[in-house]
């Protein structure tokens, strides 16, 4: 595990690229079909006569696409332990096929956990932009990261 970035790998202000993915008519419709079975997610008419404007991804979907980047790119790179959950998510823009999603995560903050001294805490940033740089989601939440000599 030494080649994995601990607690005190990160730094306030630290940025990482996540990565891009592009989302599918296919994707939307499937992930809508078995979580999120809205019409404006289903079907290109039902999304036209929305405010959405068209088929679009339900915002479930896009938040789980940036989650993937998110574990690809750092976590699986990383001691990360879990998180305690997300403090702030917002969806600021509908996602379409053929929508090419880029992230990034920021270091915003890192704290000691007194109540579990082999672990501490960051809390990251997450953003998630279109392929015209038009901001798509965003949030805020705090990750347990192991401590360099509790991994050892």
């Amino acid at each position: 595990m030494t080649d994995l970035m601990h607690f005190e790998d990160f730094r306030p202000g630290q940025e990482f690229d996540l990565g891009a993915l592009t989302v599918t008519r296919e994707d939307i419709i499937e992930f809508a079909t078995e979580f999120d079975p809205q019409p404006f997610h289903l079907d290109e008419e039902a999304g036209k006569a929305s405010l959405l404007g068209g088929l679009a991804a339900s915002g479930w979907h896009t938040g789980s696409l940036v989650m993937r980047l998110l574990a690809t790119a750092l976590l699986t790179k990383a001691t990360c332990m879990g998180s305690p959950g997300i403090s702030k998510l917002t969806w600021k823009q509908p996602v379409f096929p053929g929508d090419t999603l880029r992230a990034k995560a920021v270091v915003l903050d890192k704290k000691d956990l007194r109540s579990k001294p082999d672990l501490g805490i960051v809390t990251l940033q997450v953003t998630a932009t279109n392929q015209a740089a038009t901001d798509v989601l965003f949030w805020e939440n705090a990750i347990l990261f192991s401590r360099r000599e509790a991994s050892a």
